[in-house]
């Protein structure tokens, strides 16, 4: 029987967090492995210009920055495989993942497979991400300075960033399928009351228009049945995001959102286990902590290891 191949530390997902604990894992000389199933970098790899990560006073293309950020962690030792992890499970003190190239044992797991931002799924908004649709407004909000946009959602996402949008566009119209809203009441207070919102109620949007640039959104109210349109210069989206959680299920608690719970260390419920970046509760879902996050967990990995497989000599 052919034996398993043997890691230290196996990292699920390169974006940001991935790339990062993959960089001080394996700068601490640990076998290191960063499985990612699609484009390294992640959500940042389609952005084209990050004016918000520290160091780049002239900003830098997302994809370029994993691009480097890959390359650093690889100069250190780190190995990269393109393809899906479809499985984790404990086996004693390891962890075996299982991919189309069959399975490996690993000291350390570090999940950081990030989440999906929930999608309208109208026309127009994938041709248009990127160029006016965006699913970050902290992130891009300051493209938009002196312009109307529109938010989209209720809940307190949206609301946080229509506020903060505030600061940049002439306008922000914050569209919600509903006659009322699910954020707290603290911010629908600060909402209602800032000058340059405005709410438009049982509305969904129908498609979003614009010839390489959003330029208006087709609206549509759910109650009387009536279509509008709103000439906008960005659509910020904020119906929620799915975390890319599957493997952690049964594995370890996830919040109410699927998001797994973690302490200050990136540490589950499950030794050798962490999550960190976009996937694990209460992120704040942005490039520069997810970075942090990945760190963190690689830094704790380690310590791990070096507690529980070098001093007791395995």
């Amino acid at each position: 029987m052919e034996e398993m191949e043997e890691l230290d530390i196996a990292i699920v997902g390169g974006g940001p967090a991935g790339l990062a604990a993959g960089l001080y894992a394996a700068r601490a000389l640990r076998r290191t492995v960063l499985w990612e199933r699609e484009l390294l970098g992640g959500q940042i790899a389609t952005t084209s210009l990050v004016e918000n990560y520290p160091g780049f006073p002239d900003g830098v293309n997302g994809l370029d920055l994993a691009m480097a950020m890959h390359r650093q962690a690889e100069r250190f030792g780190m190995e990269t495989r393109d393809e899906a992890v479809t499985a984790l499970r404990r086996d004693d003190q390891h962890f075996v993942l299982t991919s189309d190239s069959g399975e490996v044992r690993a000291k350390a797991v570090i999940v950081t497979a990030g989440a999906e931002p929930n999608k309208l799924g109208v026309p127009g908004e994938a041709e248009l991400t990127g160029k006016g649709v965006s699913y970050c407004a902290t992130c891009d909000a300051a493209f938009f300075k002196d312009v109307p946009v529109a938010v989209v959602g209720g809940g307190d996402a949206a609301l946080d960033e229509a506020l903060f949008t505030t600061r940049y566009a002439s306008r922000v119209h914050v569209i919600h399928r509903r006659d009322e809203l699910r954020a707290s009441k603290i911010l629908q207070e600060r909402a209602f009351a800032a000058p340059k919102i405005e709410f438009v109620w049982d509305t969904v949007v129908e498609r979003v228009d614009g010839n390489g640039a959003v330029s208006s959104l087709e609206l549509r109210n759910v109650k009387t049945g009536e279509r509008s349109d709103l000439p906008v210069a960005a659509m910020f989206v904020f119906i929620g995001q799915t975390p890319n959680s599957n493997l952690l299920r049964g594995l370890v608690p996830l919040d109410e959102g699927g998001h797994a719970r973690v302490n200050l260390w990136m540490e589950t419920e499950v030794p050798g286990l962490f999550a960190a970046g976009d996937v694990r509760a209460q992120a704040a879902k942005q490039l520069v902590t997810a970075a942090g996050d990945g760190v963190t967990a690689a830094i704790r990995a380690e310590r791990y290891i070096a507690e529980r497989f070098d001093h007791a000599g395995s």
